[in-house]
């Protein structure tokens, strides 16, 4: 009986957490982990990176949970949620917050120098980005910072340094995550309004929020774009960015200030799809890489000399 009641706990705390929304974050780490060396990383690393992942989202979301229970209270489209029903306590919360930011700081320790002193701040960021939609619209801009965590940690936890490169991955997940939230965001408008909350589509509207999201993607598709040319990736890694720009063009096709009633499909389908799609191109870039300066002069030779 003790044992079906915590099975029953668990399965509310996961769908509480949103568990399948960690298909937004933990394959950018992959491919952080992918791009260190340009090969796939040792079974040790992949195993701490995928704890590490598990034990940061855990721990963000249930504190997510505990900060916002008073507004997620009132909103019509949380109130079913965990909390604010009862069906978890906020004591219950705080232990599993606890357990897995300990499981983010045994990870980081597994894995380098870098990543272990780092994680701190990491802790500090995902603690904290809960709190900004209180006091400014640029709550998108902080989400997406704390998700860029994610390819930036697996670099350095594999390379115990920094570099340009997962610092522009990053800074593209960044603008990807800021503009899906924003549209995300437009389905709160009235109630953000009513109760002071700062979105992007309460304090300018929805017509501006939707150009803001537009520009952010744009941006994000250039920052991924312009890794590369850093890295000097191949023509699968291209095709995978270009597949994500299609996909984000998609997602502003779905909506419109008029009808949001696809926002849903915009933010979960859509870019879930997106952060698989540059993993998979990622891998088989580096599996089977395709410069594209040889493949060109490879084309020319068989046209001459066939």
């Amino acid at each position: 009986m003790a044992f079906r009641k915590a099975f029953r706990k668990l399965k509310i705390f996961l769908e509480m957490i949103k568990y399948e929304h960690t298909v937004f974050a933990l394959p950018f780490a992959y491919v952080g982990a992918i791009l260190v060396q340009k090969k796939i990383p040792s079974g040790h690393d992949l195993f701490w990176i995928t704890l590490a992942m598990v034990g940061a989202r855990t721990a963000a979301m249930s504190l997510n949970r505990i900060i916002d229970l008073p507004i997620d209270a009132k909103n019509p489209r949380t109130a079913d949620r965990a909390l604010p029903r009862g069906l978890l306590s906020v004591k219950e919360v705080w232990i599993y917050v606890m357990i897995s930011f300990a499981l983010l700081l045994i990870s980081a320790a597994q894995l380098s120098p870098l990543a272990l002193a780092l994680s701190p701040g990491a802790v500090a960021v995902l603690s904290f980005y809960s709190y900004t939609k209180r006091f400014s619209w640029a709550c998108h801009l902080f989400l997406g910072f704390a998700l860029s965590l994610a390819p930036v940690g697996a670099w350095v936890a594999i390379a115990n340094r920094v570099d340009l490169a997962p610092v522009l991955l990053g800074a593209g997940v960044v603008f990807w995550v800021a503009g899906f939230d924003i549209i995300y965001a437009c389905d709160d408008y009235d109630f953000d309004r009513r109760h002071g909350i700062y979105s992007i589509p309460a304090c300018f509207g929805l017509k501006k929020a939707l150009a803001v999201a537009a520009v952010f993607h744009f941006t994000a598709a250039v920052l991924f774009a312009s890794v590369a040319f850093l890295l000097d990736l191949g023509l699968l890694y291209c095709l995978g960015v270009l597949v994500a720009v299609i996909l984000l063009f998609k997602q502003h096709k779905l909506i419109s200030p008029d009808d949001l009633s696809k926002a849903g499909v915009a933010f979960f389908h859509l870019n879930g799809a997106l952060s698989i799609t540059v993993f998979i191109f990622t891998l088989l870039d580096v599996l089977f890489p395709l410069n594209v300066s040889s493949l060109a002069s490879n084309l020319v030779s068989f046209a001459l000399f066939r």
